[in-house]
């Protein structure tokens, strides 16, 4: 069985290669890439694949019998896109295509969740087996923002209380080979997030347990996230969005305790004492 991965060398993507690599003892891994020469410490075989170019897409699946698509990202071009690379499956005759979605993508209110919804649909027409998995959001998200907060004195958002059920992107990851090389899957769709729901509070409250300071959240109305995140340099429609996405969370959207991931990985999903741990690390 060939297994390929879209988008591997992007930051999801590198995760699932190295769990596959893993799981697998020889079986063949494709990195669908569009910059082959960038994939070279992957340690598989790379293929020149655009979304975009739909002329690079069936060749580059030959001999492929599993496709991991990876959802792309650029927002507002990935349903033209996903057909693109669905439509380059059939030809290549792809038995069948794990999809990356968005937690609950069948109601979420967060503006992304159409794009998802519009590319599920084309996979249930497709005629190729298929399984959804659904992701909630990344820890990553919002630890990134964690030296901002150090050097602002507050984590800022627009997610209020709401509960948000966290994962990192090596959890997800781990869930999307063990799908990947596992039976029973097809046709399932897969609701998955962090085991423990946290607001924005408590991982203001981690922040300042581990580096001695107080460091509190501050919430502010939409308006005025996506202004501060305008002023750090984000594009104008990436900033509206993430401060949209952030007042979604806030009633619920990021939220789901059925626990799906931990049951598909085997353990539990990575704390949030972790992650901050993780993300200072990588600060050195």
């Amino acid at each position: 069985m060939t297994i390929a991965v879209t988008g591997a060398t992007g930051q999801l993507g590198r995760l699932v290669i190295e769990s596959l690599k893993r799981k697998l003892t020889g079986e063949p891994i494709v990195a669908l890439v569009r910059s082959p020469e960038k994939a070279s410490d992957l340690g598989v075989e790379a293929r020149a694949f655009d979304y975009a170019q739909p002329e690079t897409l069936a060749p580059a699946l030959a001999g492929v019998d599993t496709l991991l698509l990876i959802s792309s990202s650029e927002v507002g071009q990935r349903e033209p896109q996903h057909r693109n690379v669905i439509e380059a499956a059939k030809a290549a005759g792809i038995k069948r295509i794990v999809y990356t979605s968005l937690l609950h993508a069948d109601r979420s209110p967060i503006s992304l969740g159409e794009e998802h919804r519009a590319t599920e649909a084309l996979l249930a027409s497709s005629g190729i087996a298929t399984t959804l998995l659904r992701n909630g959001w990344y820890t990553e998200n919002y630890t990134a923002s964690i030296p901002a907060a150090l050097e602002n004195g507050a984590f800022v958002g627009s997610a209020g209380e709401g509960r948000l059920s966290l994962a990192t992107r090596a959890d997800y990851a781990e869930a999307a080979a063990v799908v990947l090389t596992s039976g029973g899957h097809e046709g399932k769709t897969y609701e998955l997030a962090g085991d423990d729901a946290v607001t924005l509070a408590d991982l203001a409250a981690e922040i300042s347990r581990q580096t001695g300071r107080d460091i509190p959240y501050r919430d502010l109305p939409q308006a005025d996230y996506a202004a501060i995140l305008r002023q750090v340099g984000l594009p104008d429609g990436f900033a509206e969005g993430l401060a949209a996405w952030d007042v979604d969370a806030s009633k619920g959207a990021l939220f789901d305790d059925g626990h799906q991931l931990s049951k598909l990985i085997g353990r539990s999903t990575t704390s949030l004492a972790d992650a901050v741990r993780a993300q200072f690390a990588a600060q050195g």
